[in-house]
């Protein structure tokens, strides 16, 4: 578990404590869709299925995600860009990088994701990965790189079908 002196991995440069566990605890909800995804980021590197699977939108949320095949270590999150999902907002678009070691390779996946918000509050509704790239490379691996679940798969043949 992150110490609360610990900076929160969501980017923000604010302390945990300050950041993300208030939402990861339930006592704040996130008020953006930026701000929610900053908070799953978190808790995917955490393996924080609870905090997971409650902001998933019911529609599309699995029963279960298997952490125990996990082998990524989530690193860093970049927010690229944000199309709606404020405050006042029903719905919203945020385009990001995500940071991961596997394997002794750092990674680099880059994905735009849906939210939409239930009941006052934002949720995950889905996301489209754009690329999987080795970092440091120019080429984009795509489809052909490691799937980020840690399944061994190319995300072509995991994740992405």
């Amino acid at each position: 578990m992150i110490e609360n002196s610990i900076k929160c991995l969501c980017g923000s440069d604010e302390h945990y404590a300050l950041c993300c566990q208030p939402f990861h605890q339930n006592t704040k909800n996130p008020l953006t869709a930026a701000l929610l995804m900053r908070s799953r980021f978190t808790a995917y590197a955490m393996k924080n299925e609870e905090y997971l699977l409650q902001t998933w939108d019911i529609s599309k949320r699995p029963k279960e995600i298997n952490f125990a095949k996990e082998t990524a270590e989530w690193t860093k999150l970049e927010i690229l860009k944000t199309k709606k999902g404020e405050e006042k907002d029903s719905k919203g678009i945020v385009e990001f990088k995500a940071y991961y070691t596997q394997d002794n390779q750092d990674y680099v996946m880059s994905e735009i994701s849906r939210f939409k918000k239930t009941a006052g509050r934002w949720v995950y509704l889905d996301g489209i990965v754009k690329s999987v790239i080795k970092a440091g490379q120019e080429t984009n691996q795509g489809k052909n790189a490691p799937c980020s679940c840690g399944s061994g798969k190319k995300y072509k043949r995991c994740c992405g079908k």
